[in-house]
């Protein structure tokens, strides 16, 4: 019997190992997800992987992941996860850390609030893919340039509030929307120890938190700019007629703007009256891998190359997303869109992405809801009890 070289051996285990498939769980549709199609067919075409790409609808993908990773039914990558899936996900030990498949230039060419977002107790858990957070997007017809002062703010946004007009509006019970706010005088949802963020230590209350809430509820009842009744479906409505100077939302909403034929600019808001900067929640969705993958060095460059400068372009094109890749912020810098919401993600924070935050939402939005329905709401005696019910909460009592 002749014996093949043992140098043909390794060539053909090297072909079969590059001609071998990876599946990919996605919850993306239309133009974003022809173009994740479409890479992954590029990639199987330099490297000789097939890709599989399974539609997985986004409310399933989280707890269908969880379930059938260690049972071998659970897709190699996830494109993509929002970050603060990330606590729940790792502590259940179903996501590989990508820090090894990432260079120090790769994360260096990053938004650095995207890599902190997707860090959990110091590990990388994903490949930053897109971000976004909420910013001032106000209409031109009715304000020339974005306010730089809450003074300037402030005047524009009483200048048109009258008639059927207004100034500003938005959520003002949503937590996610007014946490810029809380940063703004001191606040933050919990404090940080060298391993991450510490569920133990609660920021929201105090001085600060009081500080921020009598801001909110100033908002109504001092500057009397968002009356009762208003929430997130009145605020957008009004933007989109032309009936509202100035909105806080976020990238989601740009594609019902441009259809409204809406001339609008996007800026970080002001600061507050006797605040710091403004610094909002920051989303982020990355590419996650399975812990229990059977062909992790295949996922890992198809994950990387999805992330990369040029695909976070031409993923921006497909369907809007704002990139975190610093080069691609750069070629795509003449977009108002990106460039807008871009410097807002610069300044904000992650939204906290371990699980404990599941116990603040709750307690956080009807402190918010009680604070701003009466001119003589006692802020901090609702700030207290804020506190109290989410540390009860945390502590399972």
């Amino acid at each position: 019997m002749r014996k093949i070289p043992w140098i043909l051996v390794f060539a053909l285990m090297g072909l079969a190992l590059g001609q071998g498939r990876i599946t990919v769980w996605t919850h993306y549709g239309g133009p974003e997800l022809a173009w994740l199609r479409q890479t992954a067919q590029a990639f199987a075409r330099s490297s000789g992987t097939q890709v599989e790409v399974v539609e997985v609808p986004f409310n399933d993908l989280q707890n269908k992941f969880i379930l059938g990773a260690p049972q071998g039914q659970a897709a190699d990558l996830v494109v993509s996860i929002p970050h603060d899936w990330v606590g729940a996900m790792a502590a259940a030990g179903v996501l590989e850390p990508m820090g090894k498949y990432a260079t120090a230039s790769y994360l260096q060419g990053l938004s650095e609030v995207a890599v902190e977002a997707l860090t959990y107790r110091n590990q990388l858990f994903a490949l930053p893919m897109f971000a976004e957070s909420v910013a001032l997007i106000y209409n031109k017809k009715l304000v020339r340039e974005a306010p730089k002062t809450w003074e300037e703010f402030l005047r524009i946004a009483q200048e048109n509030t009258r008639g059927n007009t207004f100034g500003f509006l938005y959520d003002l019970a949503n937590p996610y929307f007014n946490y810029g706010w809380f940063t703004a005088y001191g606040a933050s949802v919990f404090g940080r120890t060298a391993q991450g963020l510490d569920a133990s230590q609660t920021r929201l209350g105090g001085e600060a938190g009081v500080r921020a809430v009598n801001f909110i509820k100033d908002l109504r009842f001092r500057y009397r700019l968002i009356p009762e009744g208003v929430d997130y479906g009145v605020a957008d409505s009004a933007f989109k007629e032309g009936a509202l100077a100035m909105i806080l939302n976020g990238p989601w909403a740009i594609g019902d703007y441009k259809k409204a034929n809406i001339d609008f600019g996007i800026a970080p808001l002001p600061n507050p009256p006797g605040g710091g900067q403004w610094r909002p929640f920051v989303g982020v969705q990355g590419v996650a891998m399975n812990a229990y993958s059977r062909n992790k060095t295949a996922a890992a460059n198809f994950a990387k190359l999805l992330v990369s400068p040029q695909n976070q372009v031409a993923f921006n094109r497909a369907g809007g997303r704002l990139p975190v890749s610093k080069q691609a912020v750069q070629q795509l810098r003449n977009d108002p869109v990106v460039a807008g919401f871009s410097a807002t993600v610069a300044l904000g924070t992650p939204m906290p992405n371990i699980p404990e935050m599941g116990k603040v939402w709750g307690p956080w939005g009807n402190a918010l809801s009680q604070a701003v329905q009466r001119a003589d709401s006692n802020v901090a005696q609702i700030v207290s009890a804020m506190v109290a019910e989410i540390n009860r909460g945390l502590s399972g009592r």
